[in-house]
């Protein structure tokens, strides 16, 4: 078992809730430890599967439980999503099934949104609580009648968490729906944990992976997407995954009691 890294590196990405912070308090050592990563000269940036909220509500909380960050250190599925489609269709007409996070940033970074299944290039499936059946019908007619769009989700979550037990469908869900009716398969993803969020977050920086490490809290999602950008990674057990919850594909994997035992 591998405990804390023997050294530093030049990036770290963390994961937020149960990793970070836990619901409205941030947990033990995480402020200064996150600090003293920082002091180092080392990059540090936050990834979030959610496309509900803005990196500016993000940061603001983490400001807020002492760990001073900027709008543009957090990196949502909103900014792979955005990152993704100018990198590969750039000049696409987009059909969002999203939350107006989503639906703004698309506008601002020049993209066209239709509701024409006869125009529509790229069905998004997202997080989208005021989703319909009318929704759900344009996407079929793109995908299935006009045969000329492809379908992508924002993250592959089932459903979204929240305290007491509760929780709310996904954009798995509606990714789900739209596969079974069109008979298509989605075509990419680009949340945990497919690598896309770290090569997002990582674009521009000049950082190669082997001088990065994640940091999270959930072997399947955070871990994983580490593993499979080939970047080290540390489970940290504040959160989701206990100690006996990691088997041996994790072996190489870092693993931490708290995120103070991140320092060499």
């Amino acid at each position: 078992m591998k405990q804390s890294p023997s050294r530093f590196y030049q990036a770290y990405f963390f994961d937020l809730d149960g990793t970070v912070y836990l619901g409205d308090e941030p947990l033990p050592g995480a402020a200064q430890t996150i600090q003293a990563l920082k002091d180092t000269g080392a990059i540090v940036r936050y990834l979030s599967n959610n496309p509900t909220r803005t990196p500016a509500e993000y940061a603001d909380k983490l400001t807020r439980l002492g760990i001073p960050t900027a709008d543009a250190h957090v990196i949502t599925t909103i900014q792979t999503t955005v990152w993704w489609l100018k990198n590969n269709y750039p000049k696409a007409v987009v059909f969002p099934i999203a939350e107006s996070p989503l639906i703004d940033a698309l506008r601002q970074s020049g993209f066209r949104l239709s509701d024409d299944p006869s125009q529509i290039d790229v069905v998004i499936a997202s997080y989208d609580r005021a989703f319909t059946y009318a929704k759900l019908q344009t996407a079929f007619d793109a995908l299935w009648m006009h045969k000329r769009a492809i379908l992508i989700q924002t993250n592959p979550d089932r459903y979204c968490p929240f305290p007491g037990g509760r929780g709310e469908p996904d954009a798995a869900a509606i990714t789900a729906a739209i596969e079974a009716s069109a008979g298509v398969t989605c075509a990419a993803n680009m949340g945990k944990p497919s690598p896309s969020l770290l090569r997002a977050a990582l674009d521009g920086t000049g950082i190669a992976v082997t001088d990065c490490l994640m940091t999270g809290d959930r072997l399947a999602t955070d871990i994983q997407m580490a593993m499979d950008a080939g970047m080290d990674a540390a489970v940290v057990f504040t959160g989701e995954t206990k100690p006996a919850d990691v088997t041996e594909e994790y072996a190489g994997v870092f693993q931490l009691e708290s995120l103070t035992d991140l320092l060499p």
